[in-house]
């Protein structure tokens, strides 16, 4: 199960939030409740999918992808980790 490796992902996106990245307060919030979302799937250590959580990263990367290439890539990291654990 790639847990270990999904838990680095967000480990990354929270660094880059943290890190000054120019997002507006929406913005900030939204990744964040990503986060969190994912976080408390992982801890119900649950794989059934889940069309919401994975909607919700997938708007993001498409909503980053122009203004923000870094994070993009780490929410289509996220992304292929959920896939690949059956969520």
């Amino acid at each position: 199960m790639p847990a270990p490796e999904l838990q680095t992902q967000l480990e990354q996106l929270r660094n880059q939030l943290s890190e000054g990245t120019p997002l507006t307060d929406e913005e900030r919030a939204s990744l964040l409740a990503i986060a969190r979302d994912i976080e408390a799937r992982l801890e119900r250590d649950g794989a059934e999918p889940d069309d919401s959580l994975v909607d919700g990263v997938n708007l993001a990367v498409e909503r980053f992808e122009v203004s923000h290439p870094g994070m993009a890539m780490t929410l289509r990291n996220i992304m292929q980790s959920l896939a690949s654990m059956g969520i």
